[in-house]
């Protein structure tokens, strides 16, 4: 008769443990009853990068790197690029169903309020120099809010936490534009609420002295999917940073702000700048070939940027979806080499038995970052970009960790000690 447990043989001292198995894992603690004596810590498990760590139970998002499945709240991404919006998907990610029609403009209503931000925030930008770079204005004027919404560190009180959800979401495409327009020199654009989402976060960007600004409606689309694709990824490291200072009951700006700062990092929100360097590098579709051998044969030291995924092991969903959109946004803004070069490097190497056997197939960030610059996005507001959606998801996983009182509780990992042992302290006259 099977059992959904686990023996464990402890070859030290020959006892045989027996550890439940709950939904493929054990838990952590269970394995602490292992010990060689009385005066024995317990058993730990080491795991660096947490890359075979279950930290938390979740209902939001679901990954099969496998077969390249990705669904929010069970719907499959490729029903949601096409047929949904942004704040159709935020709705989603935040509350597990899709919005009736009454739902979705009440929700729509409110994230309309809010798109303003105070005056002084304004002064908070202007306080940076000329060329700050956008993703660190955004982290510091995000952080900021905490000051300006004090009532935020009720972290407890649900419709309070949902206020200051709902805040977020609106002013983080706001203080975005903001951004960009002071490394512009631009004056700040106010916000207009009788546009959608995206295209007033366009107009915010690009207005000039035009009365009203035109949205044109395929990169209006382009932007709802591609916000909709970064909307959420799982346990990801910024939502990891999200929900780790979120667990010290910190308010959502402050634990945003963090998230933030993980995004900052160019191995988690740099990766589509990468990809757009290296196709400038390569230079033209004849060098596509050179290159490939040169990734090949260089041990590492040159690097296919825009293939692989820590996650995926086939092909990237979200990539499938950007590159038929790509095709349609070019149409608009013009003939761009670089995708000719993407083209035919994702062809040969997709073709490639070197590439094949390392699982390296294309990633969300292979074609993103040259569609965002043919929109008009300078490369540095690329880990904006990302943000401004992540929002959504960062904010679920916020409040599903809120929440989860059962199980959850400040974060606080163990580490393996391997420093120097108890030493007397030698006066500085006497040490060698």
């Amino acid at each position: 008769m099977t059992k959904d447990t686990l023996s464990i043989t402890d070859n030290r001292t020959g006892k045989i443990y027996e550890v439940p198995i709950k939904n493929g894992t054990i838990n952590a603690i269970d394995i602490r009853q292992i010990k060689t004596g009385a005066e024995d810590f317990g058993l730990m498990s080491y795991d660096p990068a947490y890359t075979n760590t279950a930290s938390c139970t979740s209902r939001i998002t679901f990954i099969d790197g496998d077969v390249g499945i990705l669904n929010y709240r069970g719907y499959p991404i490729e029903q949601l690029a096409e047929q949904s919006n942004h704040l159709e998907t935020t709705y989603l990610l935040l509350n597990g169903d899709l919005p009736t029609r009454p739902q979705y403009e009440a929700f729509t209503s409110d994230i309309t309020h809010h798109t303003m931000v105070h005056e002084n925030i304004k002064e908070l930008i202007d306080a940076f120099r000329y060329d700050a770079h956008p993703m660190g204005m955004v982290m510091s004027v995000v952080a900021a809010l905490s000051t300006f919404y004090p009532e935020s560190k009720k972290v407890r009180d649900k419709d309070t936490r949902r206020k200051q959800i709902h805040r977020l979401i609106a002013k983080v495409p706001t203080i975005a534009a903001y951004a960009f327009r002071h490394r512009t020199g631009l004056h700040y654009v106010l916000p207009d609420n009788e546009l959608s989402y995206c295209g007033n976060f366009l107009n915010m960007m690009f207005k000039r002295t035009e009365g009203t600004f035109k949205v044109n409606p395929v990169l209006e689309k382009a932007l709802e999917v591609l916000f909709i694709l970064h909307a959420d990824h799982e346990q990801n490291c910024s939502s990891t940073a999200m929900r780790t200072v979120g667990s010290a009951e910190s308010d959502p700006y402050s634990s945003m702000a963090a998230a933030i700062g993980a995004l900052y990092g160019p191995l988690h929100g740099g990766a589509n700048e990468a990809v757009l360097r290296m196709l400038n590098e390569i230079g033209h579709k004849n060098n596509v070939a050179k290159f490939v051998n040169e990734v090949k044969s260089s041990g590492g030291d040159v690097r296919l940027m825009g293939f692989g995924h820590r996650v995926y092991k086939n092909f990237d969903p979200r990539a499938k979806i950007i590159k038929k959109m790509a095709d349609q946004v070019f149409e608009v803004t013009g003939h761009n080499p670089l995708l000719e070069i993407a083209v035919e490097l994702e062809r040969i190497a997709l073709e490639d038995d070197y590439f094949i056997k390392r699982k390296l197939y294309p990633n969300v960030d292979f074609y993103s970052g040259i569609i965002y610059q043919a929109m008009g996005f300078p490369v540095d507001m690329f880990p904006v970009l990302f943000a401004i959606p992540r929002t959504a998801g960062w904010l679920a996983q916020w409040d599903e960790m809120v929440e989860d009182v059962k199980e959850q509780k400040i974060a606080r990992p163990r580490q393996v000690y391997l420093g120097a042992g108890k030493r007397d302290y030698t006066v500085m006259s006497k040490r060698a």
